[in-house]
């Protein structure tokens, strides 16, 4: 059972950044597609950025120039940095994990608040 552990999220100014992690339980990370997702009160989940397992990326046209995802293979963890951060950035933040032929793998969710 793969098991996703996102950490990072909290308060920040706008303008301000933050990094989100997503760790990942065994050496699997880097065999498989991953992204993050977010969701904000009364919206739907919409894909923020998504990272392949041959490295390609794709981006939401809010965050692009803005958020980069990335990966660490030795450590099983991927990242969101996220700068210049405006308030409707404010959402859930769920990482997930699409190994082919298999189910989506999710993490808990961390919040992210833009505020002043």
């Amino acid at each position: 059972q793969v098991q996703l552990v996102e950490s990072g999220g909290g308060l920040v100014q706008p303008g301000g950044s933050l990094r989100l992690s997503c760790a990942a339980s065994g050496s699997i990370l880097r065999f498989y597609s991953m992204g993050w997702y977010r969701q904000a009160p009364g919206k739907q989940r919409e894909l923020v950025a998504q990272l392949s397992s041959s490295d390609t990326t794709n981006y939401a046209d809010s965050v692009k120039g803005r958020f980069t995802i990335s990966r660490d293979n030795a450590k099983n963890t991927g990242y969101l940095q996220m700068n210049s951060l405006k308030p409707e950035d404010t959402a859930v933040y769920y990482c997930y994990l699409d190994p082919p032929g298999s189910q989506i793998y999710w993490g808990q969710g961390t919040q992210v608040t833009v505020s002043s």
